[in-house]
């Protein structure tokens, strides 16, 4: 099949313009999130109901402008599978929100079926295998092989067929609404940046170490992160943390000593090693006053529920389990367990108190409101 890499503005342009006369479009992205220090936005690939699949590069491309009023648009159809990750992107590298949603691995989760990937889906539904071949590429390489282009466009050229069926069996079920609030849902979702936190804590070995190898590691996680960003390489490629809990440990006296040690890259301590090294001396040098330590842990969201808010979630958790058996649907995709906290927490007393609840859809409400109120007494 034609792929149609578009890797120039004059191009984008023209393939744009003959895109918006589509009533629908398939939709999906590739960021470099494994290799590279960002996970930026490297691929965008769209197909059209008659199995045309264009590949725009927005490394080489300003996308933005261009493709807004296209993805923007909620009277054209957009097609994807998964698509929460690419919203975030989109939102973060583009500003584009997309509109009129419909997500395949969304209804395929709503119809209760066993395998929601795209590969198990294509599989079932049209005897079609995906590669796997490119799971883990770098799609901030250029150029691109000829495969990982093949690749890449596999994942929306057959979206508009699976939608379509996917579409039929959630009519045919009365489900249709349900997959389309979630639609709405998820097309509010927005890139939210992560609060900075102290490195030390994304290593397990840290919480066993003493308040100077703590600070050594955090010195020397510094100093990979600095490196992985100025490289632009994920930071595991720089060292592994094995490695770096290993110097925290036991420091090295020299570059030397530092180039023998178990998962140090040779070429990165022949530029770097120095530096480590004598930032390792240094924190030796301060006093045990001056070492900040591992972190006290932070406390995130309510905390842990009352005893009685417990109880009460656990005969939700019963009418919750017996509808989605009934429903043949997993237990967290009828509502989650931590929802199921927010509405004990809530007391709800009627269906528009319970649908005021957070997270709570309308669909819900209609299969298992009666339930859950009539539980909450």
């Amino acid at each position: 099949m034609t792929i149609e890499y578009i890797d120039s503005p004059d191009r984008a342009r023209d393939a744009v313009g003959e895109l918006g006369r589509e009533p629908s479009l398939a939709l999906d992205c590739e960021a470099a999130g494994f290799h590279r220090y960002s996970d930026r936005l490297c691929l965008v690939q769209i197909s059209t109901p008659a199995g045309r699949d264009l590949i725009f590069d927005p490394l080489r491309v300003d996308l933005s402008d261009l493709l807004r009023p296209l993805l923007e648009d909620p009277g054209r159809r957009l097609v994807m599978h998964g698509g929460d990750y690419d919203f975030r992107l989109l939102d973060r590298d583009l500003g584009i929100r997309p509109r009129g949603l419909f997500d395949t691995q969304v209804a395929a989760s709503l119809l209760g079926l066993p395998g929601l990937g795209l590969a198990a889906l294509l599989e079932e539904h049209f005897e079609v295998r995906l590669s796997k071949k490119y799971q883990r590429a770098d799609w901030a390489k250029r150029p691109l092989e000829r495969g990982m282009l093949e690749y890449a466009a596999a994942d929306t050229r057959y979206l508009h067929p699976l939608s379509a069926r996917l579409a039929d069996a959630l009519e045919d079920t009365g489900r249709l609404e349900w997959a389309e609030e979630e639609c709405r849902a998820m097309e509010e979702i927005r890139w939210v940046e992560d609060q900075p936190e102290d490195p030390v804590v994304r290593v397990k070995a840290a919480r066993r170490m003493s308040p100077r190898e703590v600070e050594r590691l955090r010195t020397a996680l510094d100093w990979r992160d600095e490196i992985a960003r100025g490289q632009d390489r994920a930071p595991f490629r720089v060292s592994p943390d094995a490695a770096l809990v290993d110097v925290a440990v036991s420091p090295p006296a020299s570059v030397h000593e530092l180039s023998a040690r178990k998962g140090m890259n040779s070429r990165v301590v022949q530029s770097w090693g120095q530096d480590l090294v004598t930032r390792l001396r240094e924190i030796d040098e301060k006093d045990d006053s001056a070492l900040r330590g591992y972190p006290p842990p932070t406390r995130r969201g309510p905390g842990r529920p009352a005893p009685e808010v417990e109880e009460l979630a656990e005969v939700l958790k019963r009418e919750r389990n017996r509808t989605a058996e009934e429903l043949g649907l997993d237990r967290g995709v009828l509502l989650s367990n931590n929802l199921l906290l927010e509405i004990v927490r809530a007391a709800p007393a009627s269906r528009d108190e319970l649908l005021g609840v957070e997270g709570v859809r309308q669909w819900q409400v209609e299969v298992l409101g009666d339930r859950l109120l009539s539980a909450l007494g």
